[in-house]
């Protein structure tokens, strides 16, 4: 985790503590949303994966505790921690080509294209 932290940090330009809560984010969503194998497969590929999951839905993140859902919900979560949409799309990017990297691409683009609306963001 600490690899994609630090390229987030510098490709996007946010601070470690909010690109890990973003990832967090991100993956507890792919998580609840994609199929269960894949996305299995691709947080074991990501080491420290779970953690972050599991501390962005104990600071509140959780999918399950927001109003909407889907791609727009995770839209609306990733703003309301004051990220704007160009750094949306650089911490969605990253983390996916991350994963890319780690898990290969197909079972990436498996989860990503299981998920309505999700390949324009990624």
């Amino acid at each position: 985790m600490d690899e994609l932290v630090a390229r987030i940090t510098s490709n996007v330009g946010i601070d470690p503590a909010t690109a890990t809560k973003a990832v967090g984010l991100i993956l507890a969503f792919l998580q609840k949303e994609g199929p269960a194998d894949e996305v299995a497969a691709l947080i074991a590929a990501i080491p420290g994966a779970q953690n972050a999951i599991t501390s962005a839905e104990g600071q509140g993140g959780g999918f399950l505790s927001g109003m909407m859902g889907g791609v727009m919900g995770l839209g609306s979560q990733l703003m309301g921690m004051g990220l704007g949409m160009g750094e949306i799309s650089g911490v969605s990017k990253e983390t996916i080509g991350y994963a890319r990297e780690k898990a290969g691409s197909g079972p990436v683009d498996d989860v990503v294209n299981s998920i309505p609306g999700l390949s324009q963001f990624v």
